[in-house]
């Protein structure tokens, strides 16, 4: 199979990292590629680095948007490949990760999820974080998010929706859960797709500001208040104990958490 492929990139004053990422995704040795990049009005030097490689994107948007959410649903609006993944402006795509997509394409899977490699520039540290295939709404636990890894058939995001807006934190878990409880086919390609840098938007911002989220997605999607409230007791756990850890050490306490991942 060859089906089509779009990549989306969003960017915002990301001249530091773009072009890392914007060539891994041209020099893929795939042919049916659709490549898309969403500009929240940049006031650096992003879309000069952007128009340097003009002629292997298909379409590139620059204007203001309403946060991370809607400027990935711009993308995935314009994408017209059959399959939709999304790379973040300092996150990279690995050698031949959309021909194992195209391999493991198959007719009625709307998800497929793959390896990522999770990469510490200040230490050089990197862990495999294998993807989680299952994730119910009344769960106390769903599976690792990896959404660089994450790869969804335009045809799911039409039947059943992209990214809330409101959301600025846990959009790509909301996506997830949404999908699963839609009982959307999830495939496991067993490849390693995406580089992850730490330090995004998730790893910015202090828990607090995360928790009515973690509550909010689970009830959206058909969990029960019980369920919202003891995931969100125990998301507010887990990250103050993650952050006691780092006191003593962000890469310390990486290599702690993730021993049998580290490659």
């Amino acid at each position: 199979m060859n089906p089509k492929i779009s990549i989306v990139t969003i960017t915002f004053n990301s001249e530091k990292t773009l072009e890392e990422t914007i060539l891994s995704v041209i020099s893929q040795d795939y042919d049916n590629l659709e490549y898309i990049i969403v500009d929240g009005a940049s006031t650096d030097g992003t879309l000069e680095i952007a128009g340097k490689y003009r002629d292997k994107i298909a379409t590139l948007v620059s204007e203001p948007d309403k946060g991370i959410s809607d400027a990935f649903n711009k993308g995935i609006a314009l994408a017209t490949g059959e399959i939709v993944g999304i790379i973040n402006s300092d996150d990279l795509l690995l050698p031949g990760a959309l021909a194992n997509i195209a391999r493991a394409y198959e007719e009625g899977v709307g998800v497929y999820r793959g390896n990522t490699i999770v990469f510490d520039d200040t230490t050089g540290t990197r862990i495999r974080m294998v993807p989680g295939m299952s994730f119910p709404a009344n769960s106390l636990s769903i599976g690792n998010i990896c959404h660089q890894s994450t790869f969804v058939a335009k045809a799911a995001y039409t039947e059943y929706g992209s990214f809330r807006i409101s959301l600025r934190f846990m959009m790509d878990a909301d996506l997830l859960i949404r999908m699963y409880e839609n009982k959307v086919k999830f495939k496991y390609v067993d490849s390693d797709l995406a580089v992850s840098r730490i330090g995004g938007v998730t790893d910015r911002h202090s828990f607090w500001e995360k928790k009515g989220e973690v509550y909010d997605i689970i009830v959206a999607n058909g969990g029960s208040r019980l369920f919202a409230l003891l995931r969100t007791v125990k998301f507010c756990l887990y990250q103050f104990v993650k952050s006691v850890c780092f006191k003593f050490g962000a890469d310390r306490a990486r290599r702690l958490r993730y021993r049998k991942s580290v490659v």
